[in-house]
């Protein structure tokens, strides 16, 4: 690999660190602040208390909804409002998804719920049980 190379496997590392921290960030410092002022936690801290300490392998992290209806293209919705993955508890494998609040309500939409067949159809396919943590004001309907 020439330098050359090497530097732009460099920006796009760093380019991807970049998107791995602002989709940790959920909806915004705010949002995460409303949900701990109603004493309610976020779907990663819901996932991180179920899960055993380390076990979490998240899937999907960088999906994002299509819809172009009201500016929903336009708006910054890491994961779509649903955190979803693979884990342990007490040693044994789950599939789980937690629905995030503080992203449009937790609501559900189109990739989100393709995101949530895919941890029911992992667990499924597997013999594992799926654990569901749910926290939504329903659904996206302008999405058909």
């Amino acid at each position: 690999m020439n330098m050359e190379e090497l530097t732009e496997t460099q920006r796009k590392l760093e380019e991807l660190q970049r998107k791995k921290a602002s989709i940790l960030q959920h909806g915004g410092e705010d949002k995460v602040a409303a949900q701990h002022s109603k004493e309610k936690k976020t779907a990663r801290e819901r996932i991180t208390l179920l899960l055993d300490e380390g076990s979490f392998v998240e899937y999907g992290a960088f999906v994002k909804t299509r819809s172009t209806y009201y500016g929903l293209d336009k708006m910054d919705l890491p994961t779509d409002g649903v955190v979803t993955g693979i884990g342990t508890v007490n040693g044994r494998k789950v599939a789980v998804y937690a629905q995030d609040f503080t992203i449009l309500g937790g609501s559900l939409g189109e990739a989100h719920a393709l995101k949530i067949v895919k941890m029911q159809d992992l667990a499924l396919q597997s013999g594992i049980p799926c654990v569901a943590l749910l926290d939504s004001g329903g659904a996206r309907i302008q999405e058909g």
